[in-house]
Formats: structure tokens, sequence, C-alpha cells
């Protein structure tokens, strides 16, 4: 039987930019019909080596081969004839556009004679791809009144009107939901019938091996190794990527209780967050659970001053406060990191230092209201150590970092507020398994100092394994509440749909 010649061989890839080494020696094969994950923790290099080969960045040394021909790619339209196409986490879709004209933008098909596009045509082909995925959408439905999950399948169907041999997707399903998700598996085998090599990065476990055939893992910019997903085990895959083996993923520590820093008494938002009543200790992690939907993160808005509640009472420390904005809720001690870190969280065109003080820059302030860079710098500095924030300096750029490092600037923002309730959302949401468990040791390092955290996490073995008690939110209302010995899925996901 004849060997299977590789759709793609990466070799011995390096690339550099100024202060840090992102890639060095590092190897990636994948076959057609073959899916392949890409994995190791943020920072670990898959995004560089992919950009790399989808024409984004040029590689410094090493081979690429594409079909045994060895290639030069030295820009995204190189790629793309060659039939490399990336599928990005955030979707490149137009939301005033039809899904077809999204299919075919770039490549749009005109009459010859008017110039003008032949959007029949283009319905006509539209159709015969998105056909091929198994997609229902009308072609001439505009972008805007569709879901996230539909919005995936134009980009899929966009890289077959491309005839790409070779697809990237960047954590596909992020924002679908578990029926979207089933589907778009569906349609990655579907690509993989077809002969087509399809690299798929995830930070999600049981994605990899629900889906994939076989798994290269990178660690700080250097391959580690390749693994078929049947021959390994969860374990195995954490210890290539982190280096270590994890015997505790989730590293819960118990400290002495203090006196109850936040009270929350029936608060109510609209018809959305209906009568909560909750209370957060000095040196407790207070877990919310529930399903999407839940009011989780509309409670923690509320609490904020981010949404103007219509009835109920906050306190802190004992004393009623009144919050009805953000900056209330920051002068009270009580501070938020939103579940988008990106859009929310961050300003992404600014350096990690000005992130980080941001929120609090009044204080660096002169008596001639010019910024004290020096003051300001020293503060910077000394988060960056504490927080193990891996950057080349406080003047990197902030949407350069990886999730996990982005994450820590965001605790150091709010920490330089010197708060006493921390509100945290999904704190570890699209960060890799390593910089977890720093999340995680963060937080226990608060508890020790006397805060009190309120964690929200739609990952429920993360609420069980980190917090000290748990409430369980269904239908806008708290369901119930559960000691830490008490708590356990089972009991968890019984609240979570109502039942008492």
């Amino acid at each position: 039987m004849k060997e299977q010649k590789p759709m793609l061989k990466m070799t011995k890839i390096t690339k550099s930019f100024p202060g840090v080494k992102a890639l060095e020696d590092v190897n990636l094969t994948a076959f057609g019909g073959e899916i392949t994950a890409l994995m190791g923790e943020n920072g670990a290099g898959k995004s560089t080596l992919m950009k790399i080969l989808s024409g984004v960045y040029k590689k410094d040394s090493g081979t690429i081969e594409i079909d045994g021909e060895e290639v030069q790619i030295t820009g995204i339209k190189e790629a793309e004839s060659l039939g490399v196409t990336i599928i990005h986490q955030e979707l490149s879709v137009l939301p005033n556009l039809t899904v077809a004209e999204n299919i075919f933008l770039g490549n749009e098909k005109t009459n010859k004679f008017t110039g003008r596009i032949e959007k029949r045509l283009i319905n006509e082909r539209s159709k015969m791809f998105l056909d091929q995925i198994g997609c229902k959408i009308d072609p001439s439905t505009l972008v805007k009144n569709i879901s996230v999950g539909e919005k995936q399948m134009i980009e899929i169907a966009k890289a077959l009107t491309k005839n790409s041999k070779i697809i990237i997707m960047d954590e596909p399903t992020t924002a679908l939901t578990d029926v979207e998700t089933k589907k778009l598996f569906e349609v990655i085998k579907s690509l993989k019938e077809k002969g087509i090599a399809v690299i798929y990065i995830s930070h999600r476990m049981e994605e990899i091996f629900a889906i994939c055939d076989k798994v290269v893992v990178l660690r700080d910019g250097k391959y580690v190794g390749e693994e078929r997903v049947k021959d390994i085990d969860n374990d195995k895959l954490i210890n290539m990527m982190v280096g270590r083996n994890i015997e505790e993923q989730f590293p819960y520590k118990e400290y002495k209780k203090g006196q109850v820093l936040l009270e929350v008494k029936n608060l109510n938002y609209g018809n959305i967050v209906k009568d909560a009543s909750l209370a957060v200790k000095a040196g407790e992690i207070l877990g919310v659970a529930g399903l999407m939907g839940s009011g989780r993160t509309e409670l923690a808005k509320t609490i904020f001053g981010e949404y103007k509640a219509t009835s109920g009472e906050i306190y802190v420390e004992g004393k009623k406060v009144k919050i009805n904005f953000t900056r209330d809720a920051i002068n009270n001690g009580v501070c938020y990191l939103s579940e988008d870190r990106k859009k929310e969280g961050l300003v992404l065109g600014m350096s990690v230092g000005r992130n980080m003080t941001l929120s609090n820059i009044e204080k660096y302030e002169n008596k001639f209201k010019r910024i004290d860079q020096n003051a300001e710098s020293k503060d910077v500095e000394e988060y960056i150590k504490k927080l193990k924030v891996k950057t080349p300096s406080s003047a990197q750029l902030i949407k350069n970092l990886s999730g996990g490092n982005q994450q820590k600037v965001i605790l150091a923002k709010w920490l330089l507020v010197a708060p006493k309730v921390l509100i945290i959302d999904e704190p570890t949401r699209g960060i890799d398994v390593g910089a977890k468990k720093e999340i995680y040791e963060l937080l226990n390092e608060l508890k020790s100092m006397g805060k009190a955290i309120i964690m929200i996490s739609s990952d429920l073995p993360e609420v069980l394994g980190i917090s000290d008690r748990i409430i369980v939110m269904s239908e806008g209302k708290i369901s119930g509440e559960l000691a830490r010995e008490d708590a356990n899925q089972e009991s968890v996901m019984k609240l979570a749909v109502g039942i008492k």
C-alpha cells in the first residue's frame, strides 16, 4: 500500500518579534481527510504558526510544503491561491450584506458587459455550497438577521468557494450553543470526507476527543510532540501542554472568614433579576452557577451599577449604599471583571501599563493635573511581577498578549483600586489549562488578603472546585444555596433547572 503524502508539512518554522521569540523550530504535518488539533497554552505559538501558514506573518526560517511542493507564502492572497483558508475566532462577516454577498466577497461574479454583480448567479452558487455542508439558510438573507452558528457556516462555505485544501479553525465553538456546536461537528466531518485537511484550535478538551484524529502540541513556542487522539487521555494531553502533571486542577484553599463585606437584599432589575438576596464574607469565594440566560451576569451588573436596579438594597461592610452608576460601586469598593474582556474589560489599542491604571488614573495626577509617570510605572511593574504577567514590557499593546495574561492585567487594574469585593464573571473563559491554575491561585491569594469574591462560571467543575459556597440561579431567581461539602454536579443542575 502506497504511503499517503501529507497535504501540509511545516518544518523547523522560526519566528521572532521585538523582545520575544514566538516560534523556534516548530513542526506540523497534516493529511487530507484528517482533523489535526493544534494545542498549547495561551502564548504557546499556535496563532503565530497559523498566521504564517495563512500569510499574515512571514516566517524567519523553516520550510512549508503543500501537496509535496515547497512554497513561499508571502501574503494572504497567495495562501488562499495555494488552498489555505483560516476561519478566525472573531468572524469576519459583514452584517449589512446578504449571505451570498458575504460568501463571494472579494471573489464577486460580475457581468462581463455591465460589470455588475450577478446576484442570481451568486445566490445559486451560494446555495450549492451551503447545500454541501447541509446548511438551509436562504442566500438572499441579510447576515445581521442570522445566528452566530449560521455565520460560522458562511465562513465555511466561503472557504469551499476558494477550493481550499487546508482549513484552519480557530476556537470555532466559543460563541456557539450546544446544538450549533453539534451541527458544526457534522460539517467538519463532511469536510474531512471531502479530503480536506482541517486544523482545529480549541481549549476545550472534550472537543478534541470528540472530533479530532490527532493532536500536535506546542509549548513556549516550541514543538512538543504529536499523538493520535485515540492513544492519549486528558492527563497526558495536559502534561504535554504545561510540562508538568496537574495533580490538582482546582487548588482550593480555605481561609478564616471575616465579616460580611457585601450583602444584597431583594434586588430586582426589571423582569430579569428577581428578588435576589445574597451575602459574601471576607476571605470567601461565593460561586454563582446556572444555565445560560439564568440572570447570573445581569445580577452582577446590577450590583455593579451597570444596570440600574428597579428595587432592592445593597450593603457594603454593613452600611447601606446607593449604586446608580459603576463609579458608585467602585467608590464603595465593589469591582466587576466582565466575561467579555476584549469588549468590556480592556482598551485593545492601549498598552499593558495604561490598561492597568485606567480605572484609577486620577491617583497618578500631580498638582499640575499631569500624570506622574514614575509613580504609575512603579505600580505597573510591581503588578506585572506580582501577577506573573508574560509581556516583553509594560509598553506592549494589550491586544498582543494571550487571553490568560490579558485576564491578569484586568485583575491588576482592579487590585490597584484596592477593592473590598471582587465580582469576576467567567474568570477562565478562553484560557488554557496552565493559565487557569494561575488564575485560581490568584483568587486564593485574594481570599487570603481578606477580599470577598463572587465568581460566576459556566464551568461547573470550576465552580465546584474553588468555591466556598455556591448559589444557583434559574430564570432570574436564586433557586438555592449549597455548602461546599453538599455541592456536586447533580445537586447544582437540579437547582439550575428549577428543581428544589
